[in-house]
């Protein structure tokens, strides 16, 4: 246990830049133009049933003014989107040059000289990829989420309407973070085909990493694809597309299991009530019910273990 954290601390030494500053920078950058939006608009204007109104112009009470509380306290990670969708983008980066790099420089040399088996060294790594950089950024989104919301409660305050008390009073205000938290299993589970595919390619291609990692998937549809329609061999090029070639590119992008599942995904809600909460953290989770991801999770184990194997047979790129 005390040297799988020491790997973790290296990795996270030696891709501080992608893991760390890239989503700070993101949400520095995302928070600088929320609050100018904020604070420089002279206008906030809200619908109240079809109605356009100005916060300027008027105060908010009654139901228009629970359902605006309900909304910010049920949504307010909504602003943290982009930093969340930059994590597919540093999780497969990172993957794809995780073994690939320690041949390129080197430094491969110097690790394998250390009593550390492969094993814990390539599992090291994938835990940076599927827990501890979704764990940043979850943390990096959420403090961006709450300095917009609080400045937008501060913006109504300053034009008549208190939502201080009726946002922090709401339960999902505080059980958000537990839901974003409680989907990294579902992550964890869903990634492990993409991350698998990365690690294995990063350590056998000795350049090019990239378009190995893609190339070979996108060109494979593409034959089958020809196949099927020029020689009429019967194959099904869509569903190699859909359950193969996406479950291994497309996996690290939070959320993408609710496309991946064959079953369907139904987010009920009621009338004002948004189905971000419940429903989506439900659904998310009852996507483990279904054989597809299992499958995945299985393939995924597999090609780590190839990861595994090639780290132990090669010394240098």
């Amino acid at each position: 246990m005390k040297t799988m954290k020491w790997l973790i601390k290296r990795e996270l030494w030696e891709n501080k830049g992608s893991l760390v500053w890239a989503p700070t920078v993101i949400a520095s950058l995302l928070g600088f133009l929320a609050l100018a939006a904020i604070f420089l608009g002279k206008n906030i204007q809200f619908n109240d049933e079809g109605q356009a109104m100005s916060v300027g112009k008027v105060t908010i009470e009654g139901a228009m003014r629970l359902r605006i509380a309900e909304t910010m306290s049920q949504a307010y990670v909504a602003s943290a989107m982009p930093v969340f969708m930059v994590l597919s983008l540093l999780v497969f980066f990172y993957c794809l040059g995780a073994l690939h790099d320690e041949r390129a420089d080197r430094s491969l040399l110097f690790w394998k000289s250390l009593p550390v088996s492969d094993l814990t060294t390539v599992l090291s790594k994938v835990l940076t990829a599927v827990v501890v950089a979704p764990l940043i950024t979850i943390g990096i989104g959420l403090v961006l989420s709450l300095v917009v919301l609080l400045a937008g409660c501060a913006l109504l305050l300053a034009h008549g309407t208190n939502l201080f008390g009726a946002v922090l009073g709401s339960p999902d205000f505080y059980l958000t973070p537990l839901r974003l938290v409680g989907l990294l299993p579902v992550y964890i589970l869903w990634a492990l085909p993409t991350v698998g595919w990365l690690l294995m390619v990063s350590s056998m291609a000795r350049s090019k990493v990239f378009l190995w990692a893609v190339g070979t998937p996108v060109v494979v549809s593409l034959l089958l694809l020809w196949a099927e329609k020029a020689l009429h061999f019967g194959l099904d090029a869509g569903w190699f597309v859909t359950s193969v070639v996406n479950r291994i590119l497309l996996g690290v992008v939070p959320g993408s299991w609710l496309a991946f599942s064959r079953d369907s995904v139904s987010l009920p809600h009621d009338e004002h009530k948004l189905a971000l909460p419940d429903a989506i953290f439900n659904a998310s989770w009852s996507t483990l019910g279904g054989v597809s991801v299992w499958i995945g999770v299985a393939a995924g184990v597999a090609m780590i273990a190839v990861a595994v194997w090639m780290r132990r047979r090669r010394e240098e790129g």
